[in-house]
């Protein structure tokens, strides 16, 4: 019984703590309602004013961007904003022909009377973080708006963004992202689905309150002093965004998020792409809860309840190891109920943890009906949608855990960018794309396993017991069969 004992304790604890990140989850909800409620009544630049408009530097790190850069360069040239009040900064530490192929452009560019400059190093020390403090020290800007290479910021958009810096003590303007390939295919539909809820939900939910949010690497701008006084950019963890958005709040700088400020980005077509962008995200996120938890503990300048969901933040990408252990141990489990009948009441009181998934089916539910309209059409594509999203994204938990724990247990590695590929059309090409990785990593194997254990699971529910099986966990094993087994077609699909 000491295995079976060991079993359920660290499945319940792994069920508790799911509960109460969605518990956190609802609670942003009722955030995010009721800010719609509220007027915005913060006080804006007058840009119709020369004595107001503020110097804004426009940085865009880019690394081998060969698919995308032409497009970023075009795009960035048609930013409304007067010439004499604006910097553009191309931090390129490309190692590729695209280097050559940019200096060209950057050279056309600077003809037409833009102060646009191609800054490159000689190592990419820091990875995206060092371009962006090398590149602050020679920014003439007050303010610095941030462009990663796949992102269509519109013309007018420093118009729409630059007005809210009027209150010093704002720090960080930043906008909701929008997905021009949204449609593509079901990896992107789900990419888009996971964005849209923290960038409506999460982000406004947590800001409409006064609790910490974190600038998303790209599509948001700087006030320099705040980047200078929060300790300026930092290359210790992979999401260096979210490390300094941290130091600048505990310092009291004030972010502001503009959720009706859509900013355009093309999401990873190839699973290998956002395979390595969401390990990236997970890993940085695990070393940013083991950097900050001290300090945000510690702190003074701030509320319990903003402290709570503050840890809850950082723990986001955690929520994926919980969701493994669950899905590893309920098979275990279903044997274990169906051995000691004594435990029946304990599985009886357990199930009550089937609120978790009701909860994200709520929130999300108001997070879709904000993008697509509500009605019964829309509901039941819903519907769809949370079971093929909730499948996939458990079907990542392998994956995205395996980050997770590197993050906590301090493992450095490489800050591996995502791949570009300027496809928005479903007949657009992306196999002869040079910065695919063509080997298959081993956890690919283990992601074919688990999907052949939960087919296992499945077939466990018609056999045990003695009264014609048990079905309870039968849909959970379902969606997690499903999940590993098109994250692990698609990933040796995408290698051929």
């Amino acid at each position: 019984m000491i295995l079976e004992t060991i079993v359920i304790t660290i499945y319940t604890i792994s069920l508790l703590l799911i509960f109460m990140y969605a518990l956190a989850q609802l609670n942003l909800l009722f955030n995010y309602l009721s800010s719609k409620k509220e007027i915005d009544n913060c006080p804006k630049l007058d840009l119709s004013n020369p004595d107001e408009i503020p110097y804004i530097t426009i940085q865009l790190p880019v690394y081998n961007e060969m698919y995308v850069m032409e497009r970023l360069l075009d795009n960035i040239a048609k930013i409304d904003y007067p010439k004499n009040k604006l910097e553009i900064q191309v931090l390129d530490d490309s190692t590729d022909e695209t280097v050559e192929s940019t200096h060209k452009q950057i050279q056309k560019l600077q003809a037409t009377g833009l102060d646009i400059k191609h800054i490159t190093r000689i190592d990419r020390k820091g990875f995206k973080a060092g371009a962006l403090k090398e590149g602050l020290e020679t920014a003439k800007g007050d303010i610095i708006a941030i462009f990663d290479s796949d992102f269509l910021p519109k013309k007018d958009w420093l118009k729409r963004t630059v007005p809210y810096f009027k209150d010093k003590k704002i720090g960080v303007v930043q906008t909701r992202w929008g997905h021009i390939n949204r449609n593509y295919s079901i990896l992107t539909k789900i990419q888009a689905f996971a964005l849209d809820a923290h960038f409506t939900l999460e982000q406004v939910g947590r800001n409409s309150k006064g609790h910490f949010i974190n600038f998303n690497g790209t599509a948001g701008l700087w006030r320099k002093a705040c980047i200078i006084d929060a300790g300026n950019w930092e290359g210790d963890t992979l999401t260096e965004d979210l490390d300094l958005s941290y130091r600048a709040q505990l310092k009291n700088w004030k972010f502001k998020y503009l959720e009706h400020v859509e900013t355009p980005a093309e999401l990873p077509v190839v699973i290998s792409a956002a395979r390595s962008q969401q390990f990236r995200w997970n890993k940085g996120g695990a070393e940013n809860f083991r950097k900050m938890l001290g300090r945000v503990v510690k702190s003074k300048n701030i509320s319990a309840k903003t402290k709570i969901h503050g840890l809850l933040h950082l723990l986001n990408s955690t929520m994926f190891l919980n969701v493994l252990i669950v899905g590893v141990l309920s098979i275990p489990m279903l044997y274990i109920k169906n051995e000691f009948a004594h435990l029946r009441p304990y599985f009886y009181i357990m199930s009550f943890f089937v609120i978790s998934t009701i909860i994200f089916f709520v929130c999300y539910w108001f997070m879709y009906k904000n993008i697509y309209g509500g009605g019964f059409k829309n509901f039941i594509r819903y519907i769809g949608m949370f079971f093929v999203f909730f499948s996939i994204a458990m079907g990542f938990s392998l994956h995205n855990s395996i980050a997770v724990l590197e993050g906590h247990f301090g493992k450095k590695s490489e800050f591996v960018r995502t791949p570009k590929f300027n496809i928005s059309k479903y007949k657009d090409n992306w196999k002869n794309n040079k910065y695919i990785k063509r080997n298959i990593s081993v956890n690919v194997i283990f992601e074919g396993l688990l999907m052949l254990y939960f087919g296992f699971g499945m077939y466990s529910a018609f056999i045990v017991g003695n009264q014609g099986g048990d079905f309870g966990l039968f849909p959970f094993h379902l969606m997690l069969f499903v999940g590993f087994g098109y994250v692990f077609f698609k990933s040796i699909a995408s290698k051929v």
